[in-house]
């Protein structure tokens, strides 16, 4: 008997072997990835009127379509075509609403470029450069995991960290959108940013 694979190099090798369960696990390694970017983005433009998790579940069904099309190798390369597919996605709920017919590539390179750098942005802007990431930290996606971390947190404390660092907002306005004093707030954000920084160092 096979040992089962536990990197995301592993899986993806598996997933060439055209088998849809190792699609299917390697794909909801990222859920939580594509979830948090995919929300970024619903608030932008679409104004929460829609589910992240329909369009990330949409961008799973569109990557199985298309698997035998993805060429690349390492985890990087797929989270990019993922992000392209997500793009995707967006564009073509944005033209859902807008009432167009067309399709609209400048709209899609943009979107791409937007979830691009939201995934710089988390990938930089949660943890200090100094921060020791732990091992398993070094050889993934920092983004992937940070954002799987994010989900662990309590709401409160996962809500403060997006709308300070990702949605870039300034304290007084996270006080308001969360209708909390700002001193309330920013105590939230200590306990929230220690909280991330142990669950990432202290991982294997």
């Amino acid at each position: 008997m096979e040992p089962e694979a536990s990197t995301p190099e592993q899986l993806l090798t598996l997933a060439r072997g055209g088998e849809p369960t190792d699609l299917g696990r390697l794909l909801e390694l990222y859920r939580g990835y594509l979830s948090l970017l995919a929300r970024l983005q619903i608030g932008r433009r679409l104004q929460g009127k829609v589910d992240a998790a329909d369009l990330v579940q949409d961008t799973f069904l569109e990557a199985h379509r298309n698997w035998k099309r993805f060429r690349g190798t390492t985890e990087a390369e797929l989270l990019s075509w993922l992000r392209r597919i997500l793009a995707a996605r967006i564009a073509d709920l944005l033209r859902r609403y807008l009432g167009s017919q067309r399709r609209d590539v400048r709209l899609e390179r943009e979107l791409a470029m937007e979830l691009d750098q939201s995934s710089q942005d988390l990938d930089a802007g949660l943890l200090a450069k100094q921060d020791s990431p732990s091992k398993q930290v070094a050889q993934r996606e920092q983004g992937v995991l940070l954002a799987n971390a994010l989900a662990l947190l309590p709401e409160d404390y996962r809500e403060v960290l997006i709308l300070r660092h990702l949605v870039g907002l300034s304290f007084p306005e996270v006080a308001q959108r969360m209708e909390r004093t700002l001193d309330s707030v920013k105590s939230i954000w200590t306990r929230a940013l220690e909280r991330l920084r142990g669950s990432m160092t202290s991982m294997p």
